[in-house]
């Protein structure tokens, strides 16, 4: 293994039988990502007045003693309701070792339901950021921001990926590897990661992406395939390869690039430019080694982007950089590679839905 890089699925198994990562009850294959682990949810919730971190040298469990507003037993399921803040905590721990550490997000499906969803530990001083030779509990923070939702124990909305070492690849390192491997089927638009921009001119008819609509049911996130996209969603069309975004609203996009993260390395979506403060996308879930992968099924995958509106209408436009890829190496090869030797929802994928929904 080399001394850097992101862990993949093979050393994830190691690091809970040797008591790294703990968990109780035990982890399950089916938490084993190729380069990271599912994260579950346990049996209680927290309802807190605001969302916070631990800070240095204090305890979550103290800050909900001190911010709590009500408990509830998710045993029989319960509803975590829009606008409001939740504290979870994880059926997972942590003893990591000195050199290792973690990097949380949310799960493909999550962030597609508009459900913020972040990692905080004791003496936490960011969201999703586990320090090196952290010993202690995890926690997610629960805030639904479009939907109202139903969940109960065991459920994953989140999940994480260690690493040693910086193993981000350089503007430089990243041109080499398009070069050798295809990362996007067009010229590489190269800054700090892998730029991609946003598709608003379909191939065919004219529907670019979906806002959610403001007041709906709930959504109980064990339901596949269950529900009507139309009483959640409203259609986004286009004709002249724009629309323009509301202040608050929240929307499904895709875009216009496919691309491909090859079996050794792995990637997570970051903003395109900080100063660009009228919108913000983000891609919950990481990208996996496969993804998009020839070898796994996949001839490059478009990324599905969620978008919320800041301070002001703003008026996006096709082609519009919008994110990039930050490219990590593997420590080693997983031994399962995204889209070939896991069900995916999103291999291959181009404008879709969470999988909660009925298929368009």
């Amino acid at each position: 293994m080399s001394d850097i890089g992101v862990l993949p699925a093979q050393t994830l198994r190691e690091m809970a039988a040797q008591g790294v990562i703990h968990a109780d009850p035990a982890i399950t294959e089916a938490q084993i990502q190729p380069a990271s682990l599912d994260l579950r949810l346990g049996a209680r919730a927290w309802r807190v007045r605001a969302s916070f971190l631990a800070g240095k040298g204090r305890r979550v469990a103290d800050r909900l003693a001190e911010l709590e507003m009500h408990q509830m037993d998710l045993g029989a399921g319960a509803v975590l309701e829009k606008g409001c803040v939740y504290v979870v905590p994880l059926m997972e721990s942590l003893n990591l070792p000195m050199g290792i550490q973690a990097v949380a997000n949310a799960k493909s499906s999550t962030g597609r339901l508009d459900l913020l969803t972040r990692i905080i530990t004791d003496e936490g001083v960011e969201f999703d950021r586990v320090a090196e030779g952290y010993c202690g509990p995890l926690y997610a923070e629960i805030c639904p921001r479009s939907f109202s939702v139903l969940v109960r124990p065991g459920m994953r909305l989140n999940q994480i990926r260690f690493r040693k070492g910086h193993a981000v690849l350089s503007d430089a390192e990243l041109l080499d590897l398009h070069a050798a491997e295809s990362l996007v089927p067009s010229e590489p638009v190269i800054s700090e990661g892998l730029g991609f921009s946003v598709d608003l001119r379909p191939t065919s008819g004219t529907l670019v992406g979906y806002r959610a609509k403001p007041h709906t049911g709930v959504i109980d996130m064990d339901r596949i395939g269950a529900y009507d996209p139309a009483e959640f969603w409203e259609e986004l069309h286009s004709k002249d390869g724009q629309i323009i975004l509301d202040p608050g609203a929240f929307y499904i996009l895709v875009s216009r690039e496919a691309v491909h993260i090859p079996p050794d390395y792995a990637a997570e979506m970051a903003p395109y430019l900080a100063m660009v403060g009228e919108f913000r996308v983000h891609y919950a879930g990481f990208f996996d080694p496969g993804f998009g992968h020839a070898a796994a099924g996949g001839t490059g995958a478009r990324g599905v982007l969620e978008v919320r509106c800041h301070e002001a209408p703003f008026v996006l436009e096709h082609g519009q950089i919008v994110g990039r890829l930050v490219y990590e190496r593997m420590s080693e090869r997983p031994e399962r590679l995204y889209g070939a030797d896991l069900a995916s929802n999103y291999q291959g994928q181009g404008l879709k839905l969470a999988k909660h929904f009925k298929a368009v």
